[in-house]
């Protein structure tokens, strides 16, 4: 049998929520996780069908605290990017975007070193160990 080498390497941005059941109700407002993955595929069709597998594959359940029955769950895969040649080996994502005078609103758009995740958890001086919980629309 021939092997075929998988040379394309792949991101997917996955989005996936925690879902509590309390009073058999799972509310409408629901922390939720958005994880980029990196993989190696044959076809962008594959690359799909395999940040699904794993999508699915990342799913569980279990009680908190309060005995409340929470569940982590898949929604699915909100974008999917070839990482072609025009990509560092070490490139996970890129985006291509059009802003106005990015250089001189630098203050603006990039955010201070102390409030990266990786750096200190918010209101504390430990540094953080997962992501921190930010809330959009």
């Amino acid at each position: 049998m021939k092997r075929t080498k998988l040379s394309n390497r792949y991101a997917a941005m996955m989005l996936f929520q925690f879902r509590v059941m309390v009073n058999r109700d799972p509310g409408t407002r629901r922390i939720c996780e958005k994880r980029l993955i990196n993989f190696r595929s044959e076809t962008a069709q594959a690359a799909l069908k395999e940040a699904k597998r794993r999508g699915r594959a990342a799913q569980y359940s279990f009680r908190n605290s309060n005995g409340n029955k929470v569940y982590f769950e898949f929604i699915g895969v909100q974008d999917l990017l070839c990482l072609g040649v025009e990509c560092e080996p070490d490139e996970v994502w890129y985006d291509i975007v059009q802003l106005v005078k990015p250089m001189e609103r630098q203050s603006k758009l990039i955010p201070s070193e102390s409030t990266l995740n990786a750096i200190l958890s918010p209101g504390t001086s430990k540094p953080a160990t997962y992501g921190q919980i930010k809330t959009s629309q």
